[in-house]
């Protein structure tokens, strides 16, 4: 991939002697590598896609939050049942 865009880059700024548009495209190619390449908004990190990293994120703060409240929920559940039950009969 590296070799194909380089291979295009020097293509474009061979032909800017022809027409001084293709350096401008160049220079948009370069560009976009360089921004890209190295964390802006559309980089991959490195695991992967950005946008897993915070669906990971989100998912771990809220295992996290479930495993602190889960004894107080659940007494609260058991209590509501019973309370149920009691009710019912």
């Amino acid at each position: 991939m590296i070799v194909l865009f380089a291979i295009l880059v020097v293509a474009l700024l061979g032909f800017g002697f022809l027409n001084p548009m293709w350096w401008v495209a160049a220079a948009v190619l370069i560009f976009g590598a360089f921004h890209y390449g190295r964390g802006g908004r559309g980089s991959r990190d490195q695991f992967g896609n950005s946008e897993y990293r915070g669906y990971r994120d989100y998912r771990d703060r809220q295992n996290r939050w479930d495993r602190r409240y889960r004894r107080q929920r659940q007494g609260r559940w058991n209590r509501q049942d019973r309370r149920d039950e009691q009710h019912h009969r």
